[in-house]
């Protein structure tokens, strides 16, 4: 699996930018990746010594529109845990 295929894209809500101040990015990731692809494709990507990957499934929600009700998507979350003293750069600022 290519490593731009593992993380889809980055979740920048107010946890996860306070996490960011310890070192840790939040990931949306591919659901069928494991963690060490997410270690691989993190540290390819942006050039950086992952420490630890910690993941998380978030089911969908219910939601109804009128009659029809349906499911928001599923996905899969990972927070990456760098070296101490390093960071991914198009993060800062935020």
């Amino acid at each position: 699996m290519d490593p731009r295929d593992v993380l889809k894209r980055p979740i920048i809500t107010e946890k996860a930018t306070m996490l960011m101040e310890q070192g840790k990015y939040v990931f949306e990731v591919d659901r069928n990746a494991n963690k060490t692809q997410i270690k691989q494709a993190v540290e390819q990507i942006f050039n950086v010594k992952v420490t630890k990957v910690n993941t998380m499934r978030q089911a969908g929600k219910l939601r109804r529109q009128g009659r029809t009700q349906g499911r928001t998507r599923e996905i899969k979350k990972a927070i990456v845990t760098l070296a101490e003293g390093q960071s991914i750069p198009i993060f800062e600022g935020l």
